[in-house]
């Protein structure tokens, strides 16, 4: 009987009506639960995943919250899907410098808008390490593949570190931060062949119609800088200044280098691959050996708080400009680059930057990207480098550190304070531990009146701007934009292609067309072969066209 019972609860489970423990549960397992099927996306606990589009958040603009159960499994996860290398920016290059502030944003008094200390005096001068990267290729692909950089700046300010990590492009592909391995994976080579593909790319971009801005971009000239040098930097998410009375405003960070701004196109690009695959590393190191020093002006954009219903785009979405004409990008101090790393590795590859590395005065918006990239980033540092990766010197503010963290592996000190009593790494105590540091203004205290959902931000907008830009490129931008376009696209799967065709044309009619005609006259379409005829050709092809590289 109990033998009888064993096989028909196995046989229950296999049927997707069981509750059998059995066995453990992998993609191959065949007990689901009711409306789940053998695609049905779920976490590694097992829950059906619902939506994977949107964090939970406090209305549909956030604040993301830090129940979302799924957001966190799927990022922490992703943090450590490379050992050690980083999963993203791993190929970097990076020096010292200063920052020195001007003590005021545009013609006004800083401290109307932020009590940020490093800001307030004219000349005062901050210490920066600052570190420049390729996105989505390994740790020594060729710097003239197209893609976004990583502009990070790491202040060692006064009061503790600060951290601006952003890109060179001022937009991004998405605007939740549970989209960001996905994202990624479409970019990183297919896990099969182990090659980087546009149709992949485009299979996922075409699902997401918020990228079209970020595409319009990084497919042009501006995709591929043509060094470290001559390249703009911007924090790309939003984040807020609180003054002294704890009033807020929203700023977003722009870099403008001081050398002007230089792109490669696509013919360019190749022909400086065909001779030097470091020549970005090589410009920055060789010009401040030759004491020719990179200069940035520091701008802001500045907005008050709140909803803005008079724009046509929420003003968290990092997948938007903010238009100059309505706030202007306003100088607040000038970095310049004078000394590069003595040791690549114990300073380049050891940086840690985390955008939630925040100074008093400085302070989060509700951005989902933001919020999400806030977990991740730190997250990674203490996967990647280690657990007291802010012992390292490259990491550890310019300043006295006094914590009650303890132990983890690589413990280089102990942050005991002088005179504190060792027995006590705890707070609050009566036997002489730590105690905190008086508050240096009014706290900036928001307020939510909102249900906490999982929605798309209402102010979607997607394909106005990436119009804007289309019309804004010169003619040879436009045109290396396509022919870069139609390279990527012409591997993609016709579904795809017609998909991308009509959100171009949304963007812009003149550049739906030209994308349509460009695909056209490559005549590819490759949905229709096996994946055997697809492979075979595709090598003949490689062996035919070896010397024709692209990027994608």
């Amino acid at each position: 009987m109990d033998q009888d019972k064993n096989q028909n609860g196995a046989s229950d489970a296999l049927s997707g009506t069981g509750t059998a423990v059995t066995g453990a549960g992998t993609s191959h397992d065949k007990r689901t639960t009711d409306g789940e099927g053998a695609q049905t996306l779920t976490t590694r606990q097992g829950h059906p995943v619902t939506n994977n589009q949107n964090s939970r958040t406090v209305g549909n603009r956030g604040p993301v919250t830090l129940e979302n159960y799924h957001l966190l499994e799927k990022i922490s996860h992703f943090d450590r899907e490379r050992i050690p290398e980083r999963v993203v920016h791993a190929r970097g290059a990076g020096a010292h410098g200063v920052f020195e502030a001007y003590g005021k944003v545009g013609d006004e008094p800083i401290a109307r808008y932020t009590r940020a200390k490093l800001f307030q005096q004219k000349g005062k001068e901050t210490p920066v390490f600052v570190r420049f990267s390729s996105v989505i290729h390994g740790g020594h692909s060729p710097e003239t593949l197209r893609d976004p950089r990583g502009f990070a700046v790491k202040f060692y300010t006064e009061d503790g570190n600060w951290d601006l990590v952003g890109n060179n492009l001022k937009v991004f592909f998405i605007r939740d931060a549970l989209k960001f391995p996905d994202m990624v994976h479409s970019l990183k080579p297919d896990p099969v062949t182990n090659m980087q593909d546009g149709g992949r790319i485009f299979d996922f971009m075409s699902n997401t119609p918020e990228s079209l801005h970020m595409l319009t971009f990084l497919f042009s000239p501006w995709g591929i800088p043509a060094n470290y040098r001559q390249m703009q930097g911007s924090g790309v998410n939003t984040y807020k200044w609180v003054n002294e009375a704890g009033e807020a405003h929203l700023v977003k960070y722009h870099w403008e280098p001081m050398q002007g701004v230089k792109n490669l196109t696509q013919p360019e690009a190749e022909a400086i691959q065909a001779k030097n695959f470091n020549h970005a590393t090589q410009d920055l190191f060789e010009h401040i050996k030759a004491g020719d020093f990179p200069q940035w002006e520091l701008r802001v954009q500045l907005m008050p708080d709140g909803y803005h219903e008079e724009l046509d785009f929420d003003p968290l979405d990092d997948t938007k400009l903010w238009p100059e004409d309505q706030f202007p990008h306003l100088p607040v101090g000038m970095m310049t680059l004078n000394r590069n790393p003595e040791n690549y590795f114990a300073e380049v590859e050891q940086v840690a930057f985390g955008t939630g590395v925040l100074v008093d005065g400085l302070d989060f918006s509700d951005d989902k990207m933001l919020q999400g990239r806030t977990f991740s980033y730190s997250d990674t540092q203490r996967y990647r480098v280690g657990t007291n990766y802010l012992q390292l010197p490259i990491n550890a503010p310019k300043k006295h550190v006094s914590t009650n963290q303890r132990d983890g592996q690589m413990t280089y000190h102990v942050d005991t304070a002088p005179n504190q009593n060792p027995h006590v790494n705890y707070e609050p105590s009566n036997l002489n531990g730590l105690k905190e540091a008086p508050k240096a203004g009014t706290e900036h205290t928001p307020r939510y009146e909102a249900n906490l959902v999982r929605q798309s931000i209402d102010r979607q907008n997607n394909f106005k701007q990436a119009g804007e830009r289309w019309r804004l490129h010169e003619d040879w931008e436009k045109d290396d934009l396509i022919n870069n376009l139609v390279d990527a696209l012409s591997g993609a799967a016709e579904v795809v292609q017609d998909k991308m065709i009509d959100l171009f044309t949304q963007c812009d009619a003149d550049y739906g067309r030209r994308v349509a005609e460009g695909l056209k006259k490559s005549g590819h379409h490759p949905a229709k072969m096996t994946s055997s005829d697809s492979t075979s050709e595709a090598v003949q092809e490689a062996e035919e066209m070896a010397h024709d590289a692209k990027p994608y």
